[in-house]
């Protein structure tokens, strides 16, 4: 036999080609696996689109750390019947908050962050509801949702606040549990961690996402505004069910994202979803080269706080067991195997990014229809079922008769509306006299109007006509989309129109009128010392900022809260009301009102 010497050189590139082939000719078998596994597949997902009246869904799927099945079903334009695709672009929603973890996790392991300190100890410019709270939220709790602190969406959505405004009503937010031991879904957190990033690294959110996530995994169609979105030819377009009949509609984009961004901004594509994908599912690894820390991974899928089995609870469906959220994700055990997974939503679009860590199998689906939101689980469920050879559960006959039900209960509710109504009650005041701003720290303004003889409604975005239901109850129309805003106007002691209270979110929210504003320089000019009828002395303070205050010898400073014009009250007490008297722009006098008379007090 004849031996021939090849140089070393040579014979690597021949190596190199030799293990190339090899891996397509593995990759081609795999390839062929899934594709027996996922006999009827396409014939299961038409029938999906029929039966839940969807306009369109995406699914990738990944074996390993090759995406080895992307496809779209249906339309990601309805209306124009365009198909969906694997480049088609959707908004993730709240699958967006794995990044701002992992985006987290690296300043943890940069020093700058910890995940299981006091986070004011790296940040002293946050502020939560209490002490205890200061003293003890960490990192982990707030990407955890186990502060105690329900989610306030309505804080956010469709509003104008930025995300440093949104950091800053923390202060504000009421825990409605201890900490540590429920689950509370809380968006506002993550738009917290956004600003933390910011504040550690110096860069926005999104520049640090880009530049440490997004771009060394090939994510360059992947963006963060519905604007950028658009420019790109194939974009999906969000569509809902009419509520009480099948017709679907277009709907708007969702587009104030600006202040929660990193719990729900990110806009990607199949194809580019699955490069975060195969790094989550390799250790961080992504072509060869470590893009994400692999101790970070580890950390978000640690089990932070137990949630509640509500299938198996509400439904008796226990195929899905023990949920826990890590950060940014929850883990679970589905049939026996581990998985790991995160839903996202906003109008319109849904999805879900999941895999299986022990078995390397991982699922990407979108779904354009709000009505359809439940596919993504229904999709995840029965492709892992098939790739793993089980039978398959009947998911989509179970959820279809629970929305079914719940579209019919709707309707007859809504039918319903209105019952309590007292009849042939009118407003206690001139419907002038409702019109002003009210305010309320966390929640911002909500502004009521007067065209003609209607009142108008106007928080955010919201924007609707306020009808009289009864007495000092107002309510808009009944929304397609967000249903009816019920407004209860309330009076201080004096009879004036004070208050507005809204159920929002979890709870009812007051909202205080906002008097009209009092120049600073006459402010100024109440400032000064009056004499009580027993000729006792005592100042009026005026502090930029902080406005006016009373000073009784021997009591303590009493902040006073202006009512209206030159009417303010302390807040201590509702009843007793002080009026500066100023004649010919100059402050003769204080007056002190309260139920039982009135005193006046000269000024020296």
């Amino acid at each position: 036999m004849r031996f021939v010497r090849i140089a070393p050189l040579v014979a690597r590139a021949l190596f190199v080609s030799a293990a190339i082939i090899a891996a397509g000719a593995a990759l081609r078998a795999q390839h062929l696996d899934v594709t027996a596994k996922l006999q009827g597949f396409d014939s299961y997902m038409e029938q999906l689109l029929r039966d839940w009246n969807a306009p369109g869904i995406g699914v990738g799927i990944v074996v390993k750390d090759q995406l080895v099945f992307a496809k779209g079903y249906g339309y990601r334009d309805y209306e124009q019947k365009l198909p969906f695709t694997p480049d088609t672009l959707f908004q993730i929603a709240s699958n967006t908050k794995l990044f701002t973890a992992v985006a987290a996790g690296m300043l943890v392991e940069e020093g700058q962050l910890t995940w299981d300190k006091p986070v004011r100890e790296a940040v002293p410019s946050i502020q939560f509801y209490n002490d205890q709270l200061n003293s003890s939220v960490t990192l982990r709790d707030m990407l955890s949702h186990r502060t105690g602190v329900t989610r306030h969406d309505l804080i956010w959505f469709k509003s104008p606040f930025t995300r440093k405004e949104l950091f800053e009503k923390l202060r504000y937010l009421e825990p409605q549990e201890p900490m540590r031991t429920t689950f509370l879904y809380n968006n506002l957190m993550f738009a917290a961690v956004g600003e933390i990033i910011e504040l550690k690294s110096g860069k926005r959110w999104e520049d640090f996402v880009r530049q440490r996530v997004l771009t060394p995994l090939d994510m360059n169609a992947t963006t963060y505004t519905v604007a950028e979105m658009l420019k790109h030819p194939d974009h999906g377009v969000p569509y809902r069910e009419k509520r009480d009949s099948f017709e679907l509609y277009k709907i708007p984009y969702y587009e104030d994202t600006e202040g929660v961004a990193p719990a729900g901004a990110i806009i990607s594509n199949m194809n580019e979803l699955s490069h975060w994908l195969i790094a989550l599912m390799n250790d961080g690894k992504y072509r060869g080269r470590q893009v994400l820390p692999s101790n970070v991974l580890k950390a978000t899928m640690q089990p932070a706080i137990s949630l509640p089995n509500t299938l198996g609870e509400g439904l008796g469906y226990w195929e899905l067991l023990n949920p826990d959220y890590g950060m940014g994700r929850e883990i679970a055990s589905y049939r026996g195997r581990l998985m790991t997974y995160h839903g996202g939503d906003l109008p319109g679009f849904h999805s879900q990014v999941s895999f299986m860590p022990n078995d390397r199998i991982g699922v990407l689906v979108a779904v354009i229809g709000d009505h359809a939101a439940p596919l993504y689980n229904v999709v995840s469920y029965n492709v892992y079922e098939r790739l793993l050879g089980m039978d398959q559960t009947p998911w989509s006959q179970r959820l279809l008769q629970v929305r079914l039900a719940n579209k019919k209960a709707g309707t007859q509710a809504r039918s319903k509306a209105g019952q309590d109504r007292v009849p042939n009650t009118r407003p206690s005041h001139p419907l002038a006299s409702y019109a002003g701003e009210y305010e309320n720290p966390a929640y911002g303004i909500l502004k009521i109007g007067l065209k003609g003889d209607q009142l108008q409604f106007g928080f955010h975005e919201f924007k609707f006509p306020l009808s009289h239901f009864h007495y000092d109850r107002f309510d808009t129309p009944d929304d397609e989309q967000y249903g009816r805003f019920s407004v209860n106007f309330g009076t201080n002691p004096q009879g004036d129109i004070a208050t507005a209270t809204i159920s929002l979110d979890e709870a009812d929210v007051v909202f205080t009128r906002k008097p009209e504003a009092v120049d600073p320089k006459l402010m100024e000019k109440l400032a000064g010392v009056y004499l009580t009828p027993a000729k006792v002395k005592f100042p009026v303070l005026y502090q930029p900022g902080t406005g006016l205050s009373l000073v009784f010898p021997g009591a303590p400073p009493r902040r006073l809260i202006q009512v209206k014009g030159l009417q303010f009250r302390t807040p201590q007490f509702a009843d007793t009301i002080y009026e500066f008297v100023v004649e010919n722009g100059e402050v003769k006098a204080l007056k002190e009102r309260d139920p039982s008379g009135e005193l006046t007090y000269i000024r020296q």
